[in-house]
């Protein structure tokens, strides 16, 4: 099984992940407004999130309005909405197993259950930072590709927002602890070492070929 250390490193990792998947769930900045045209002055910027959009005036005041429907949303947003809740609930729950099964708590002291444990929050932060990973890496690509598209206006082409890079880390580190967790989290094989090792010396017990 793998060190304290080690596992303290995995905890930290996807502690960080875990705040970063929130913060894309959270705040709303998947998209914002790409100034393309000629003028140097601006007067407001639009911002796109899961959850809501806002209006930030030059003057450093904003609004913000929720989504009247889920239909209003692309389909990226859509499908980010529910695997990045499902990210969060996730990570959390793997996050309590690691507490659970790693070296530095006595949760449970079986050293064969704590590695399994661990192997299995190593798992679930793997799948934690790919349901992260996927939506912001598909949110990026239509972005993009409606910014590169010359059939869509200029009012409406979108950068990719702050929430993007902070999706794409957060994925990032959730992964690398769950990697980290599945290299050092080893189970052990069943059998016991000390029985055959009695019967290689001809224990009492050991089966007799030697029949009348």
């Amino acid at each position: 099984m793998g060190s304290s250390g080690v596992q303290i490193v995995c905890v930290s990792l996807g502690i960080l992940g875990l705040v970063g998947a929130i913060v894309c769930c959270a705040i709303p900045r998947w998209k914002v407004t790409a100034f393309t045209g000629q003028s140097i002055v601006i007067a407001q910027s639009v911002e796109e999130g899961l959850w809501m959009n806002c209006v930030v005036q030059s003057t450093g005041q904003q609004q913000c309005k929720k989504y009247d429907s889920l239909l209003m949303l692309s389909a990226d947003l859509q499908a980010a909405r529910g695997m990045v809740i499902i990210s969060c609930m996730l990570c959390s729950l793997c996050l309590l197993m690691l507490f659970a099964g790693a070296d530095f708590t006595t949760c449970v002291e079986n050293e064969s259950a704590k590695a399994k444990i661990s192997l299995v929050a190593g798992i679930g932060l793997i799948l934690g930072g790919l349901l992260v990973i996927i939506p912001v890496s598909w949110s990026a690509h239509n972005t993009v590709r409606d910014f590169n598209d010359p059939l869509v206006v200029a009012s409406r082409k979108r950068e990719l927002g702050a929430c993007i890079f902070v999706g794409w880390a957060a994925g990032g580190l959730l992964v690398l602890a769950g990697g980290l967790l599945c290299c050092f989290s080893k189970v052990k094989s069943g059998g016991s070492p000390g029985a055959a090792k009695y019967y290689s010396n001809g224990g009492a017990s050991a089966p007799n070929k030697n029949y009348v």
